[in-house]
């Protein structure tokens, strides 16, 4: 058998196509694992250097950024309180209104008691009723 640039190979066309698209997946597979690579060599970089700044810093500035992480928490258990409060004042309110209000129809059934002259207990020495 001779080779030389004159000598023909015949091949079926389903094998050529076969054997280009090998190649294609070969080379796409390849650059998809390169870029992965790529990837990850940056990511390892990009820790390291991190890892070079937090070995930097002083340690009162890691101390600062602790109570800075403490006092936020500590604001937000503060808000949370003062929420609460604020829903506490309205029912004091509501009930101090209450109060008031049940004085005074009190006040008034023992004004009435005494109209009708059977009140001769003295109303007024009672320590539960606030004469103010």
């Amino acid at each position: 058998m001779k080779i030389s640039e004159n000598t023909s190979i015949s091949m079926p066309m389903k094998n050529m196509l076969a054997i280009i698209a090998g190649v294609a997946m070969g080379v796409f597979a390849y650059t998809e694992v390169t870029s992965r690579l790529t990837s990850l060599e940056t990511s390892r970089e990009l820790f390291q250097a991190d890892l070079l700044k937090k070995s930097e810093q002083l340690p009162t500035d890691q101390e600062q950024f602790m109570l800075l992480e403490d006092l936020y928490k500590t604001v937000e258990k503060i808000e949370i309180r003062i929420e609460d409060m604020m829903h506490n004042k309205v029912n004091i309110e509501f009930v101090t209104k209450q109060l008031e209000k049940a004085l005074n129809d009190i006040e008034e059934l023992k004004d009435k008691v005494r109209a009708n002259g059977n009140g001769s207990h003295d109303w007024s020495s009672d320590s539960f009723i606030n004469d103010s």
